[in-house]
């Protein structure tokens, strides 16, 4: 794995000693894409998951994540491929941790360009988390930096070129659905109570008893079945609701209350976790920025 800045155009002016730092914003041309430019050392992203897919290129170091029951390292050249409700972690993968660029397609949009390109109905599914592809690192880079200029047009052929690359080069057939393990029920029970009572949660034995399961079985069938605990998932659920109440200019104090974290402080830990940006940073370069650069 090289371990020097990738050099393939449009390069990305690196300085080694710089801090952290991270930029998320979408562009008008893109409405259903989220972009991330980030340099992180000792920032870790907590076990979590996307509704849509995460598609990025490290540019410096490397990125440590677990997924799909492994541990996986990225280096410049290289190409992450997230799918949907999988979770994952990420963590700096040397001392100097890692700089990339992440585009997150939600699922229509990569279910759509599939279509089009007449490949299998479908959710598009992709095997490996890790993929070394130099023309899709180009092409995705391409795109992203298009995204940072206020060019309609440019931005959006190319992140479409990009994201038919990768769907054309390594999309493969999902695996066989699982049968529902035992408690499948009582977990897509206590998800949708979760959901309704994002900001007063039941205790574990009082969401047991709901569902009517015991509390050591639910949490094994919820943890099998989501990858997280009822705790952790609840917590990935309000940041998705805060990114709403954000999106629509809600005040981040006010979110906070409103998807129960107990405080402004509460909410931005967990959120940057997840996010990779703070509420407010997130907010900033979202709101009444729906064209051009975030």
């Amino acid at each position: 794995m090289p371990d020097h800045p990738l050099d393939t155009p449009p390069h990305d002016p690196f300085d080694a000693t710089a801090r952290e730092d991270a930029h998320y914003w979408r562009h008008g041309a893109l409405p259903d894409v989220d972009l991330l430019r980030a340099r992180y050392v000792t920032h870790r992203f907590a076990r979590h998951a996307h509704d849509g897919y995460v598609v990025g290129v490290v540019s410096y170091g490397v990125e440590a994540f677990h997924y799909r029951g492994a541990l996986h390292r990225s280096g410049p050249g290289q190409v992450i491929v997230i799918n949907p409700d999988h979770d994952h972690t990420g963590q700096a993968g040397t001392p100097d941790g890692w700089a990339y660029r992440v585009l997150y397609p939600a699922v229509a949009v990569l279910r759509d360009i599939a279509a089009e390109l007449a490949m299998p109905p479908g959710t598009p599914y992709f095997a490996e988390a890790v993929y070394t592809d130099p023309p899709l690192v180009r092409a995705l880079l391409t795109a992203h930096h298009a995204a940072e200029r206020a060019d309609d047009l440019a931005a959006s052929t190319l992140a479409r070129t990009a994201f038919g690359q990768l769907l054309r080069r390594h999309a493969s057939p999902p695996p066989a659905r699982a049968v529902p393990a035992a408690g499948g029920t009582a977990v897509r029970l206590a998800r949708e109570i979760l959901h309704e009572r994002l900001a007063d949660p039941p205790s574990l034995e009082d969401l047991a008893a709901a569902v009517g399961a015991r509390p050591f079985p639910l949490l094994r069938a919820f943890k099998q079945a989501t990858g997280l605990p009822p705790h952790a998932w609840l917590n990935t659920m309000r940041v998705r609701r805060a990114r709403r109440l954000l999106d629509a200019g809600v005040p981040p104090a006010r979110v906070a209350a409103e998807v129960g974290f107990t405080d402004q402080a509460h909410l931005t830990r967990h959120f940057k976790r997840v996010v990779g940006v703070t509420p407010g940073a997130y907010q900033r370069a979202r709101v009444g920025r729906g064209a051009g650069r975030g």
